[in-house]
Parts: structure tokens; C-alpha cells; sequence
């Protein structure tokens, strides 16, 4: 049989760039959101005025009902030296828009928080300097592997296909929309992720687009394990079929907790680029953040990583700025990244290797 041909996107450029300099991630989207103190109103616009549920919280629907305050948070991220954002998709599935009555939204919703990041970054794209955006795939709030019933061990809320076909429509709506590459992220069920990533292969190999993925994990607590039991070696062997570009850990814990699992994963990985993109410490209900470390506190514990060698990727996660991604750019640019393959290119472009 004719194997179709592959078309490769500029994100092609970004494996290189991991092996000679540490690349930096966006921060928190809701954390940002917070600021702009929005209202039920803002959340349900002109075009849901007349939803029957509740919309406030559902950050991702501020692609379509407040485009321009994600757009600015973007840009925010952008001039502070980010060189990949996340699009504001976190929970844009059908499984977890569902909870708000909006399942049918969820592929319309993908490709506009694409747009937005796709636009941004050809805003503050540079020939030395470019941007990516990255289309990001949250771990929905029900899970494959756990019962939600404490009295019933065996029971499921969600099922393997379910999650596949609800990452396929969302990863086919952020391609649509013009991501350079996929991020799986805060996975705290391994087979939550792989329904991801078996939606990702499935699409690519129907849409003849080859994009980079990158696979970031949550350690919840001090046992070192994600929630549905595996420690960060069992996990990434549970994922490293995917041939990611980078895996990594991000959520849940700040640096300083999160040191000894990010360690672990950049042992455990080879030559696979690590990201880490931990949150700003604890949380801290009188900070203007809700967490307790301030930018400088979170760019010298990055930089302790990136002098220890354990960083490809750097960035924030919840409680983290504008303020906290220049920090950390600062702090690890005169580090040199992990030494990786680029997985990508020697997997997928050989010639190009």
C-alpha cells in the first residue's frame, strides 16, 4: 500500500532549538484571567445570553465571547520571552464541555483559541527569534482508570473511546486553527493520555500533517506517583511509544517539591528533551497570584534545574505571570539545555537530521 505524504510545519525548526538553547513556555492562562475579573456576563456574551447553565469559570469559552482579553494574555506571555504559549484549550473537549452544556461548541472553540495564538505568535515572530503555539490537550475531569465512587471500585464515568473521539475533534479543531505542535498535558491518568495520543496518531495519519508532541505528567502528592498509581519512570514508559518531543511534569507541586520527580524523568528519558513547568510554589490565598513564590523566588529555582541540567523547556504553571516567564528566561538563558536528540526530526525527517 502507498504510504501518503507527510507534510512537516515550522515547528520542524524547534527540535533544533531545544539542543542549543532551553526554550521557553508560557505561564498560567487562568491565573491571568483572574485579573480581568470577569463576570457571568463577560463569560456568556452577546451569543449565550440565553444559555440555560452557568458559564462563568469556563475559561475556554472566552475564545469566542472575549477573544481580545485571551489575545492580550497571549501577547503579555510573548513580550516576556516566551517562545511557545499554550492555546487557551485546556478543558475544550466535548466530554468536559459537557458540563456546561456546550459539547457541541467544543471543535468551534478549538480552532478560534488556535487562531488567537497562531495570530499572536506571527505578531512577535522574529528570523531569530520565532514563536509557537502550542494546541493543548487537558486531561477532561473524568478519568478511565478511577472510580468516582468510593463504594464501587469498578466503575467508570468515561470510557477509552469516549476520550479518544473527544481528543481526535478537539486536536482536528486546533490543526484546523494553525498549531505548530500538540501538548498533552497535566495527566494524572496514564490511559486518559493515551486516548490522547491515540487520537493525535489518528488524526495525523488522516490529515497527512506530521506535528511534534510534547507529554507533560502531574505528580499530585509526596508519594512521587501520578493519581492513578505509576511513579514518573513507570509513566514514561507507559508513554515513550508516542516518540515525543519532550516529555515532562508540570502542575500540582512548585519547584522546589517538584526537584527530585523532574530529576527521576530526565534519568528515566534518554535523549528525550524534558519540560518542567512547575507551579509558583504553594498556594497562598493572600497573594495577588493565589500562590506564594515571586517571580525572583521561581527564576532562581528554575535556574537551579537548568545548572543541574535537567531543562529543554522551562515555564510556568498555576500562580505564574508575565512576570514570573521574563524571570525564568533570564535566569536559564545562560544555561545550556539538557543534552537530547532531536526525537523529532531523526523519527520523522531523516534527511533533515
Amino acid at each position: 500500500m502507498k504510504v501518503a505524504p507527510i507534510s512537516y510545519t515550522r515547528a520542524a525548526a524547534l527540535p533544533g532549538i531545544l539542543q542549543h538553547r532551553i526554550a521557553i513556555l508560557d505561564g498560567a492562562m487562568g491565573t491571568m484571567i483572574q485579573r480581568y475579573r470577569l463576570g457571568e456576563d463577560d463569560y456568556r456574551g452577546a451569543r449565550f445570553a440565553g444559555h440555560g447553565r452557568e458559564l462563568k469559570g469556563n475559561n475556554d469559552l472566552l475564545v469566542l465571547t472575549k477573544p481580545e482579553v485571551i489575545a492580550e494574555i497571549h501577547e503579555q506571555y510573548l513580550a516576556a520571552g516566551a517562545d511557545i504559549i499554550e492555546t487557551n484549550t485546556f478543558g475544550t473537549t466535548s466530554v468536559a464541555q459537557e458540563d456546561y452544556g456546550l459539547a457541541e461548541y467544543a471543535y468551534e472553540m478549538n480552532v478560534a483559541a488556535a487562531k488567537l495564538a497562531r495570530a499572536a505568535c506571527d505578531k512577535y515572530a522574529t528570523a531569530d527569534k520565532p514563536r509557537f503555539a502550542a494546541g493543548a490537550l487537558g486531561p477532561t475531569p473524568r478519568t478511565a482508570s478511577i472510580s468516582p465512587d468510593v463504594n464501587d471500585p469498578g466503575a467508570r464515568n468515561v470510557d477509552f473511546d469516549t476520550l479518544r473521539a473527544a481528543y481526535y475533534e478537539q486536536a482536528k479543531g486546533l490543526l484546523d486553527g494553525g498549531v505548530d505542535l500538540f501538548l498533552v498535558e497535566t495527566i494524572f491518568d496514564t490511559l486518559n493520555a493515551k486516548a490522547a495520543i491515540f487520537a493525535l496518531d489518528e488524526l495525523m495519519e488522516d490529515s497527512g500533517e506530521r506535528l511534534p508532541v510534547i507529554i507533560s505528567g502531574t505528580v499530585t502528592d509526596a508519594s512521587g506517583r501520578i493519581l492513578s498509581g505509576q511513579t514518573v519512570t513507570a509513566f514514561w514508559h507507559s508513554v515513550r511509544h508516542a516518540r515525543p518531543l519532550a516529555v515532562g511534569l508540570n502542575c500540582a507541586l512548585g519547584a522546589t517539591l517538584m526537584r527530585p520527580y523532574i530529576e527521576e524523568l530526565a534519568k528515566a528519558a534518554g535523549a528525550t528533551a524534558i519540560s518542567c513547568y512547575p507551579n509558583a510554589g504553594l498556594p497562598n490565598p493572600m497573594s495577588e497570584t493565589g500562590f506564594d513564590e515571586t517571580p525572583d523566588v521561581t527564576g532562581r529555582l528554575m535556574e537551579e534545574f537548568a545548572a543541574s541540567g535537567f531543562l529543554n523547556i522551562a515555564g510556568g504553571c498555576c500562580g505564574t505571570t508575565p512576570d514570573h516567564i521574563a524571570a525564568i528566561a533570564q535566569q536559564v538563558s545562560a544555561y545550556r539545555p539538557r543534552p537530547c536528540g532531536s526525537k523529532f526530526l531523526s523519527d520523522l525527517l531523516p534527511d533533515a537530521a
